[in-house]
């Protein structure tokens, strides 16, 4: 490439971006290792980690035991330790098998040692429904760990974010939580090759608009993109945000979005009840109730353990079409 001339972008998926996000990592910096269920030799349960036991072997590439709480804890100990473990969780709910290790330890050492024992812990994990995976492989729990203090809560919507998330949250000396949408990994598009820096404290306005803000994160972010345009050609101008950040909140973000709009929708593929969505229409009611000309909505999952059968699965997820009903109430 000449002096001037611009790289191209590739194309490239979600899954394709986080694999190459995980070969950088490894590549850059020789205490980062990767740990989990089937990481190595199978390429990860969703194929996320193929072909990167073979590129850096079975030292940085390590295959665990089934035992959630077990290789967690070895996570931790190796980032007490001083090296940089990226461990992977195959899916949210098992992540539940190593609360005690995420809560307890991960989230409370730096505040429990008096700022001696940081804990530069990633952990990645799949989240969310839509696949068919029945109730106890489609949770959406990641609101749950936004509740925790002393960890960071991130969840990559777009190629880009997946791909240039990792390096900023390993350079982060408390420990990451990484929540990467199942639906997301075979989304395609272009992206450039050079590395960008991506800003973990702040929101990201996925599309400007005048009307209405729509609130939204992770694999919800398609269906909230989608429903703008179909907003769009009714004449309705919506503002999309991408959270991006769960933990710590970009509240600010938010309230400069609902002051330009005066209206808001809060998408999460969340229960309702205690959701991530609760905390985000509670936050506008306080930093922005004299913006609103109507009350805050929200579009979340059916309080109901995640059906099996595909059409009572998606009768239970948040759609587009939902999106832009509540959007609609909101406007009218």
């Amino acid at each position: 490439m000449g002096d001037g001339e611009r790289p191209e972008a590739a194309k490239t998926t979600y899954r394709e971006a986080m694999r190459e996000a995980l070969r950088d990592a490894l590549r850059s910096d020789e205490r980062v290792f990767l740990m989990g269920e089937d990481v190595g030799r199978y390429g990860g349960c969703f194929g996320v980690s193929l072909g990167l036991l073979e590129e850096f072997g079975p030292e940085r590439v390590r295959d665990t035991p089934l035992s959630e709480s077990a290789f967690v804890g070895a996570g931790i100990g190796a980032a007490l330790a001083g090296l940089r473990p990226i461990v992977e969780i195959m899916t949210v709910n098992f992540s539940l098998l190593a609360l005690d290790q995420i809560l307890n330890n991960a989230a409370t050492l730096l505040h429990m040692s008096g700022g001696q024992l940081a804990v530069p812990l990633v952990i990645r994990m799949t989240t969310g429904a839509g696949r068919q995976l029945a109730a106890q492989h489609s949770h959406s729990l990641e609101g749950w760990y936004a509740h925790i203090p002393g960890i960071r809560v991130l969840a990559p919507a777009t190629l880009e974010d997946a791909r240039h998330m990792l390096a900023p949250a390993l350079a982060d000396p408390d420990p990451v939580l990484i929540f990467e949408h199942g639906s997301l990994y075979n989304v395609s598009g272009e992206l450039l090759p050079a590395i960008a820096p991506v800003d973990l404290d702040h929101a990201a306005i996925r599309r400007p608009g005048t009307d209405i803000s729509l609130i939204t994160y992770g694999g919800s972010l398609p269906k909230t993109l989608a429903a703008a345009d179909e907003l769009a050609a009714a004449g309705i101008s919506a503002e999309v945000i991408d959270l991006r950040t769960l933990r710590p909140l970009d509240a600010e973000a938010v309230a400069a979005s609902v002051a330009r709009t005066h209206r808001a929708v809060v998408v999460d593929e969340a229960w309702r009840t205690g959701s991530l969505a609760a905390e985000v229409s509670a936050r506008i009611a306080e930093d922005s109730f004299y913006d609103l000309d109507a009350p805050v909505e929200r579009v979340c999952s059916a309080e109901v353990p995640m059906p099996y059968a595909r059409r009572l699965e998606e009768a239970a997820l948040p759609q587009t079409s939902d999106i832009v009903a509540a959007a609609r109430r909101a406007v009218d």
